[in-house]
């Protein structure tokens, strides 16, 4: 059966190889995205028979060590009878043995280390059991460089990639993201209740679009610690996509790349708000709040910090005092570089820098200066994690490495979506 499971693997893994190729070949773009979604099941049949083959092979060795013990170990109750032990020898119960993941091992993240500052190919003993990986195509980045990158990803960057849901489904597969409704008739004897029509779910699709992050060779050749690399390694790349993927979630543009609020048709609603209705705290609750429906009022905002500063922390009664604690409770963390965030009229604000939005200053009438919205109803579907390739530009004369991710993204449901406009 092993051997059986192994073919199987084997031929799974020449076919990944071959749409690799096929892709990097292709200039079609629907041709590029049937290849990756017939890569992605290959890869997932890999991983379960790979799975199957370590369970085989686990067994296989817990049978050896359990006979092995059999024939070596003392009973508790043998007793020495003129030289000889003597006694009954019961069967131990048979060990258990935690798996451990091979992207974890120190051997798997020093040849990793080694690949990426010297081009050294990963021995294909240490790629068993990694269904993305095989000898043609990008190693997968070690597990211990992954953990570093979420957790740069809570502590340092990506205001809006934090809140939003993460999702890891298969592409172009449509879900349903709607809901039934019906409606409520008065009836009398004259009159009956109309036969219900179900609306229509609403349905959302995911592509897959490939991003990639590209990191300067000398600088990581300069780093010779293994800690040193895989902590460094991981920052560049938190920053680089998490700065992207803040980006992406409002400006996405769909083509190639996730759908942001503002380029999504279905995001509609929006208040208009002059540099007086900004700054009074009045016009927020008549201009804005007055026509949030009740089942989206516990949205959050998205505002640059210039906004923030300039008007709504300048908010004054006719004497100058400030009143934009007392009116709107605003607290803004600025200085917080963990959770550099605010709120405002109990509502939190994540604060984004001006190439993201505009502050109010320098946009132009008409231009979105904030966006009110409901985090959890935006989704990030990110597909096989970080892939490192390798290559050299007989251009440049250089090594170049990147990183590289499957990842889309739209908004679920646009209803609790208002769009904040410059007057």
């Amino acid at each position: 059966m092993k051997d059986f499971l192994k073919k199987l693997l084997k031929a799974r893994n020449d076919r990944i190889t071959q749409i690799r190729s096929a892709i990097e070949a292709s200039n079609d773009v629907n041709e590029v995205r049937s290849l990756t979604a017939e890569a992605s099941t290959l890869q997932a049949e890999a991983h379960d028979l790979q799975a199957q083959i370590d369970a085989i092979e686990a067994e296989e060795q817990r049978a050896a060590a359990q006979e092995a013990e059999q024939r070596d170990a003392v009973p508790a109750d043998a007793q020495l009878v003129n030289g000889n032990v003597r006694g009954s020898f019961a069967t131990p119960a048979a060990e258990q043995r935690d798996a451990v993941d091979p992207l974890s091992t120190m051997e798997y993240r020093n040849a990793f280390m080694a690949y990426v500052q010297n081009g050294t190919a990963i021995p294909s003993e240490l790629r068993a059991g990694d269904a993305i990986s095989t000898p043609d195509t990008a190693p997968a980045i070690p597990l211990t460089i992954m953990n570093q990158v979420i957790n740069t990803v809570r502590l340092r960057y990506g205001n809006l990639y934090n809140k939003v849901r993460h999702l890891n489904v298969k592409g172009g597969i449509q879900f349903p993201i709607g809901a039934l409704r019906a409606s409520f008739k008065w009836i009398n004897e004259s009159t009956v209740s109309p036969r219900q029509k179900l609306d229509p779910l609403a349905k959302i699709m995911f592509s897959y679009h490939v991003a990639e992050i590209r990191i300067a060779q000398t600088f990581l050749a300069s780093i010779v610690t293994l800690d040193a690399f895989e902590a460094k390694i991981a920052e560049v790349i938190a920053i680089a996509y998490l700065e992207a993927m803040d980006q992406a979630i409002v400006n996405g543009t769909g083509e190639g790349m996730p759908l942001g609020i503002l380029n999504d048709p279905r995001v509609t609603n929006s208040i208009t708000m002059t540099a007086k209705d900004m700054n009074d705290w009045t016009a927020w609750r008549k201009n804005f709040f007055a026509k949030l429906p009740l089942g989206y009022r516990e949205g959050e905002f998205i505002f640059p910090l210039s906004t923030v500063e300039t008007y709504l922390e300048t908010m004054a009664d006719a004497n100058n005092n400030p009143v934009f604690r007392q009116a709107t409770g605003l607290e803004v963390n600025d200085g917080d570089s963990r959770n550099p965030n605010g709120r405002f009229f109990g509502r939190d604000i994540a604060l984004v820098e001006p190439d993201i939005l505009p502050d109010f200053d320098s946009a132009s009438s008409g231009d979105v200066i904030g966006i009110f919205w409901q985090p959890e109803e935006y989704a990030l579907n990110e597909n096989f994690g970080f892939t490192m390739r390798r290559w050299f530009d007989e251009e440049a004369n250089e090594w170049v490495d990147k990183a590289l991710v499957v990842v889309d993204g739209k908004v679920l449901n646009p209803v609790g979506y208002y769009l904040i406009k410059k007057g």
